[in-house]
């Protein structure tokens, strides 16, 4: 293989290399991607104000008041904009291929994959089979969570929901599932859209409150033909003065399937996810 001009061994070559022999070859594409991620420049492709959404080229919509959940199915190329209405601190998203549900979105190579935990525009979600499963095309809030997940029935009662069933992402999520034939094997880890979740110097999470929530955005373009599983509940670790509201979520038609975000040149990972998931489109 090739990066940036740099050979790698290949095939059988790789059996022969020694263990300082793997840690610098992965340094050295660690080192290519973040120099690469350092010059990438997002651009914002939708370009879809939330004031012209009502021109015929809405697909499906719907508002999820808090604590509730929505599923939909994306063909390729649609946009699904999820708008924090209300200001919600934290709205859960879960993907699978509509077409093959054993394959889903995956926390561990989204992040590995583009070196970097933090999403925003232009970064892509990646399946657990190394294809794109949708891309930001648009983000007015940058604050998402990729590393804790969503709420458990334990982390909505911390928080104060002290009814007898609180409403909680993972339960929503496992209902969601269940709508489309999946069961609970098939609710892996998800992403947290409007989480301002952060890392400290000395390794602990914590939270970073946008000081002006409501009314942020978020567009995914489907990069393959996608079911998507909404939960707005709040984050773990959102105060317990944060209780948010409704959320709205629009599903229209785009310009494209997503292939021209550059996020699919910021790290040559990234470019072979995109020729993966374009390539089962070319039958």
């Amino acid at each position: 293989g090739h990066t940036k001009g740099l050979v790698h061994p290949t095939g059988s070559a790789l059996d022969s290399l020694s263990p300082a022999a793997y840690r610098d070859r992965y340094l050295e594409f660690k080192r290519v991607a973040l120099e690469a991620a350092a010059a990438f420049v997002p651009e914002t492709t939708s370009q879809v104000s939330p004031h012209t959404l009502h021109d015929g080229s809405i697909v499906a919509q719907t508002t999820i008041p808090l604590g509730w959940y929505w599923s939909v199915r994306l063909e390729r190329g649609q946009t699904l904009r999820i708008h924090n209405t209300s200001g919600t601190p934290g709205v859960s998203v879960l993907f699978w291929n509509a077409d093959d549900t054993s394959e889903r979105y995956n926390a561990g190579d989204t992040i590995k994959i583009q070196w970097n935990a933090r999403l925003t525009t232009g970064r892509l979600l990646f399946s657990d089979m190394g294809r794109v499963l949708a891309t930001i095309a648009e983000d007015t809030s940058g604050r998402h969570d990729t590393l804790l997940g969503g709420s458990t029935r334990a982390s909505a009662v911390a928080r104060g929901d002290t009814s007898p069933h609180p409403r909680n992402t993972r339960e929503n999520f496992l209902l969601a599932a269940a709508k489309h034939g999946l069961e609970k094997r098939d609710v892996p880890p998800c992403v947290t859209f409007f989480a301002g979740v952060a890392t400290t110097d000395d390794g602990h999470f914590a939270w970073h409150d946008d000081p002006t929530p409501a009314g942020r955005h978020v567009d995914l373009v489907a990069a393959m033909n996608v079911l998507v599983a909404l939960s707005n509940s709040p984050h773990p670790l959102a105060p317990a003065t944060r209780h948010g509201g409704p959320v709205d979520a629009f599903v229209f038609r785009s310009r494209s399937d997503g292939d021209h975000i550059d996020g699919r040149h910021a790290t040559g990972e990234a470019t072979r996810a995109f020729e993966n998931t374009n390539a089962m489109f070319a039958r």
